[in-house]
């Protein structure tokens, strides 16, 4: 009989803890770029596509494709989340004024844009922390390895696939069409 409430127990706690993770995602609260608080709940039932960011950095023409799959999928329930971060080598040395002209101005991105982050390290930002732990990688750090790095999440808030900084935002196609079905 104990043997029998322990094991339902067990049962009952991962259930628990596999439903949270499925909603946490949409409690984390972010800081667009012009500074105002949201949680990510306002994207639930979408397929979100999370990219920490630099606008000085060989991998920044993606800005180019990834605005493409925003335009392409947006009116089917897909989105682009844009995180600028200058962690690496500096490569995002602007203010959040800045960093929005540039990204309008020079690839005309309209995807939604949030706060200079961290996204490895002591302030890592929850969202990251989060995101990191969902989908780690095989590596003792774990870390988020360059800029552009992506992480796409399901219609449920669920972390799904994580891609590598030098993926190409076209090489996402049939995940994110899997994901919208």
């Amino acid at each position: 009989m104990k043997r029998t409430f322990f094991l339902t127990a067990f049962v009952l706690i991962n259930i628990f803890i596999v439903s949270a993770q499925k909603t946490e995602f949409y409690n984390l609260k972010v800081k667009t770029i012009q500074g105002k608080e949201m949680k990510l709940k306002e994207f639930k039932g979408k397929v979100v596509l999370v990219v920490n960011t630099a606008s000085k950095c060989g991998l920044t023409p993606q800005y180019e494709g990834l605005e493409e799959l925003y335009k392409t999928f947006k009116d089917k329930g897909f989105v682009v989340l844009g995180f600028p971060c200058n962690q690496f080598l500096g490569q995002e040395p602007g203010t959040a004024e800045e960093i929005q002209k540039f990204c309008t101005t020079k690839y005309n991105i309209t995807f939604p844009l949030f706060e200079k982050i961290e996204v490895n390290g002591d302030n890592a930002h929850p969202l990251y922390q989060y995101l990191k732990s969902y989908l780690p990688l095989e590596t003792e750090k774990n870390d988020i390895r360059w800029n552009f790095e992506k992480f796409l999440i399901d219609k449920a808030g669920k972390p799904v696939k994580r891609y590598s900084p030098k993926t190409k935002p076209a090489e996402l196609i049939n995940d994110i069409e899997e994901l919208l079905k």
